[in-house]
């Protein structure tokens, strides 16, 4: 399966309307984001699943793959393009027998032993990070190095994540890394459009070098 992780928009539902948070993903996605993950901690899971497929109607509207976070059962219901787990959820491999060869499954990874674990658990792209101190959740920060080593010593992409923002993005510079996953610059920003277009244009850039 072919997917652009190059501006990965993981959502953060702030003090947002479903209005409002609906709009700020669409106008990402009309924009430049090329994937999106949908990040829900506190709803239960009829709230979840009802967004995930009001969620999935834009992202499909703009062909955008739409990826939830943790929860198999919603990524499943809503048939959304694939899921994103961490450490604390099902173990890689069963969660690849549950979701099939056609879905898309991302796994955090901090570590390069993880990493490889995961990839033989049929991980398709990594979320490695954080690289700087963020709100959106508990984090240890990792070292671009970290990175760099996830990425010499497996075959699946990543993506760097963790308080990344356009003026510190730079950090992923020389890594081999395929994208940056992006919170609050995007769902924080006055104005979605020309956030969206100016990390775009920064991270094409950081690309054409790894």
């Amino acid at each position: 399966m072919t997917f652009d992780l190059s501006l990965y928009l993981v959502t953060g539902r702030y003090d947002y309307s479903d209005d409002e948070f609906l709009s700020i993903i669409e106008e990402a996605c009309k924009n430049g984001v090329t994937i999106v993950q949908l990040r829900e901690k506190e709803l239960t899971t009829n709230a979840f699943y009802n967004l995930a497929v009001k969620v999935k109607e834009v992202t499909d509207k703009y062909n955008v793959p739409l990826i939830i976070n943790d929860r198999v059962d919603i990524t499943l219901a809503v048939d959304a393009a694939g899921v994103h787990i961490g450490d604390d959820e099902l173990p890689v491999h069963i969660t690849r027998q549950i979701i099939g060869d056609d879905k898309i499954l991302g796994v955090t990874v901090k570590t390069t032993t993880r990493a490889i674990e995961a990839e033989r658990g049929g991980a398709d792209y990594f979320g490695v990070g954080a690289f700087f101190d963020t709100n959106t959740k508990e984090t240890i920060v990792q070292s671009k190095e970290a990175l760099v080593e996830v990425i010499q010593h497996t075959n699946v992409p990543s993506v760097g994540i963790g308080g990344l923002k356009e003026e510190n993005i730079d950090v992923l510079k020389d890594t081999g890394v395929k994208g940056a996953a992006i919170v609050s610059e995007i769902m924080l920003a006055e104005n979605v459009a020309e956030k969206v277009s100016g990390l775009k244009q920064k991270i094409d850039y950081i690309l054409e070098d790894n």
